[in-house]
């Protein structure tokens, strides 16, 4: 799980002329990951694509222009079929062109739909304001203007312009002015509605009798139905064809992808006039049924040689050879797997690879890493997206996925705490996982099924539903026979002692978390860098991080410290300060501090760390206290608990009212209104049901709206909170990310069948 699957380096090599076999039955494995050739072999160049490669790429673009023209979708296959080469040609030139056909009709009338919509809105102004088309232009000695403006303004620029004899202004929001010019001046008018505010509007052209404009949009009105009733017969033909070539378009796209795999797949290969050479990876595991399926296929003709095997070695180069090909010599000990035993002093060896063409070159085409399978089981996997949305694991690195499936479902479901949220977080994931073929909308799914399981498990012993203490009232308090829920979130004045205890807790659960990342960074370096850079890069801050926390949760100096470290896990009232409002405790365990003598070990600890540091990275000391601010920013989990538990309480609150007794703490309205509350009870609010009609249909809404807002907001701030933590405080002591995605060559058929 927290090593990606071992993969081995393969190559194979053969004759030209079992080429295609040899594609054919790596094709059919779907199981290579290729590595290019990139060139630097004597005598070796690229390969070529197979004949037949440009005619299977063409009618691979007809048909998915086809496919994007009838809107084909995945689910609209049928049972698969086999599609031989004649077969696929002449269906696909019929369809084409009948499709094409049909797709330029249909852009044709949407063009002129277009058009009439848009003479359709040009004309309707003057069908507001009433005068006909035809006297609105085609004068001699009148100049006309129509258009949108301010009546008044229009009037007084007409009769300050000099150049106008005489003027008419029609309408009001839509204005024609028609004025006659005392000189020749052709813009007479146009150059006096400068100054005013008015849009000038285009007459349109008519021919014949349609000189009104309510008669001119009738006329296009019934062009436009024309069309639009064409448009739908189109549609109608369109929406046939989908039907009927859905199944082949999709069996014709498999069919040429698979075949343009094939023909394409030499442009990876080194090959010469009679022979090629190709490399990638497979899972280790199927280095074995790999070897014997090429052998099946075409004997002694190729040669399969396993490479090398990825693996994990102090020298921090992830390929180191296991298995040496019977074609290597052995030059000296220090090439051979003695070499890779001992290595010099930093661990690194020298090796001396299988050669291509007696050259001495390297066999490998290209010192690639590894592509990276992730190999968790079904119930983590899902959790796989939340790291792939930071980076894929380099294969030099541990997969954080487990960790995160352990612990992003206990931090969200410890700061919501409630059976109703997480009954409805669980049911949100599962339609995502059940109503989506997305892999990322299924893994999705299941991470927030994961949350939501979390969310009621705590919400059961937080007592609460919907924010409710129901569950307290009914099953710890009524069925066990508690005095009250097991744990709680703190909101109330008289539970303050709970959400101290939430605050230390966070902080613990900080250290737990930030340590096993550490350590896994501690892991990596010494892998890869040896037990020196371990020490003091990772090391250095795992002793500065524990060794200051030990002195803060140490009775050395405990009068600078905050009292309720030492009193929420206390209960023996051994402690100082475990009195007033830190009488109380949430756990008692009797602890209340570390000895001062521990403190003093702690402060040691942390100097240690911080000599390492310096050792190591001597820039780094000016963060060495941010051990300090990311166990603090944990903090942060107890935080939102609060938050959210007063935005539910607050709905409740407006809706069912409450009061509080003089001991701290509150009670919901539920049972019975305001007038019926103990006497020496405070009434926060009466609630809303316990007023007039209105007032309960408005509390309705609030109480509805409220925790909807509530379910929104808990993905929006404990998701998030949740996701930083992981992300920012945990990935960034061990995890880089950008690793290589596995891409075997192949293709899985769906909608084709082998013949």
């Amino acid at each position: 799980m927290l090593r990606p699957e071992r993969m081995s380096k393969v190559s194979v090599t053969g004759a030209d002329a079992y080429l295609d076999e040899v594609v054919e039955t790596v094709h059919e494995m779907n199981l290579l990951h290729v590595t290019d050739y990139g060139g630097g072999w004597e005598g070796f160049e690229q390969g070529s694509p197979r004949s037949g490669a440009e005619g299977a790429a063409e009618k691979l673009v007809t048909v998915r222009s086809l496919k994007s023209i009838l809107g084909v979708e995945d689910d609209d296959a049928g049972p698969a079929r086999v599609l031989d080469d004649d077969e696929l040609a002449a269906e696909l030139e019929e369809l084409r062109e009948d499709v094409n056909a049909l797709d330029d009709r249909r852009d044709d009338l949407r063009s002129r739909l277009r058009s009439i919509e848009e003479r359709i809105e040009a004309v309707e102004p003057f069908a507001d304001l009433g005068i006909d088309l035809d006297l609105l232009q085609g004068y001699d000695s009148v100049q006309v203007a129509v258009g949108r403006g301010d009546r008044e303004a229009v009037e007084r620029a007409v009769l300050d312009a000099g150049g106008l004899a005489e003027y008419e202004v029609f309408g009001d929001d839509v204005l024609a002015v028609f004025a006659r010019p005392e000189g020749d001046d052709a813009d007479a008018l146009e150059d006096a509605l400068v100054s005013a505010e008015f849009a000038g509007l285009d007459v349109p052209d008519v021919e014949g009798d349609n000189v009104s404009p309510e008669v001119y949009v009738s006329e296009l009105e019934k062009d436009r139905e024309e069309i639009e009733r064409e448009l739908d017969e189109v549609e109608t033909e369109i929406e046939a064809h989908r039907e009927d070539a859905a199944g082949f378009l999709l069996a014709a796209e498999e069919t040429l992808t698979v075949d343009v795999q094939k023909a394409q797949a030499p442009l990876s290969f080194a090959t010469t006039r009679n022979a090629f050479v190709a490399e990638g990876w497979i899972p280790t595991e199927r280095y074995t049924e790999f070897n014997s399926a090429v052998q099946d296929a075409v004997g002694s003709h190729v040669e399969v040689e396993e490479l090398e095997r990825a693996a994990f070695g102090a020298d921090g180069d992830v390929q180191v050879r296991e298995d040496v090909p019977p074609s290597v010599e052995d030059t000296g000990p220090e090439n051979g797997d003695d070499a890779d035993a001992a290595g010099d002093d930093d661990g690194a060896t020298e090796r001396q690879r299988a050669v291509a063409d007696g050259s001495g070159g390297s066999v490998v085409m290209r010192n690639d890493d590894p592509p990276v399978v992730q190999d968790n089981p079904g119930i983590v996997s899902p959790f796989e997206v939340l790291v792939r949305a930071v980076g894929r694991p380099n294969y030099r690195e541990f997969d954080p996925s487990v960790i995160l499936f352990l612990t992003f479902p206990a931090f969200f479901g410890f700061m919501i705490g409630d059976l109703g949220y997480g009954i409805l977080y669980t049911a949100i994931g599962y339609f995502l996982y059940s109503n989506f073929d997305s892999k990322a909308f299924k893994s999705m799914g299941g991470v927030t099924i994961a949350a939501g399981i979390f969310t009621a498990i705590f919400g059961v012993f937080y007592g609460e539903f919907f924010g409710l203490h129901v569950i307290s009232t009914y099953f710890w308090e009524g069925a066990i026979g508690l005095s009250s829920a097991p744990i709680h979130k703190g909101l109330q004045p008289a539970d303050i002692y709970w959400a101290q205890a939430w605050l230390v807790i966070s902080t613990i659960v900080a250290l737990i978390h930030l340590n096993v990342g550490y350590v896994f960074g501690f892991l990596e370096e010494l892998e890869f860098h040896g037990a020196k850079a371990a020490i003091t890069e990772k090391g250095s801050w795992i002793l500065g991080m524990n060794g200051l926390w030990l002195f803060v949760f140490s009775r050395l100096y405990a009068g600078k410290k905050p009292a309720f470290i030492f009193t929420v896990f206390d209960g023996s009232g051994a402690a100082p300060e475990a009195s007033g409002e830190f009488a109380s405790t949430a756990f008692a365990l009797g602890f209340n501090g570390f000895s001062p003598a521990l403190g003093v070990l702690g402060l040691g600890l942390f100097l240690l760390g911080a000599v390492l540091l310096v050792v190591g990275a001597p820039a780094e000391i000016l963060e060495i206290f941010d051990v300090l601010v990311n166990v603090l920013s944990y903090t942060r989990i107890a935080a939102v608990l609060l938050a959210k538990a007063g935005m539910a309480f607050v709905v409740n609150l407006l809706f069912f009212g409450a009061y509080e007794t003089p001991d701290g703490e509150f009670h919901f309205l539920l049972e019975y209104g305001p007038s019926q509350a103990p006497e020496a009870a405070t009434i926060m609010f009466p609630g809303l049901v316990h007023g007039s009609i209105a007032a309960v249909v408005g509390g309705l809404l609030i109480l509805v709206v409220g925790h909807l807002l509530v379910l929104a907001l808990g993905v929006t701030s404990a998701g998030l909170q949740a996701v930083r933590l992981e992300y920012y405080e945990f990935f960034s002591k061990f995890f880089d990310g950008g690793g290589t995605e596995y891409e075997p060559f192949g293709h899985e058929r769906r909608f084709t069948a082998e013949e």
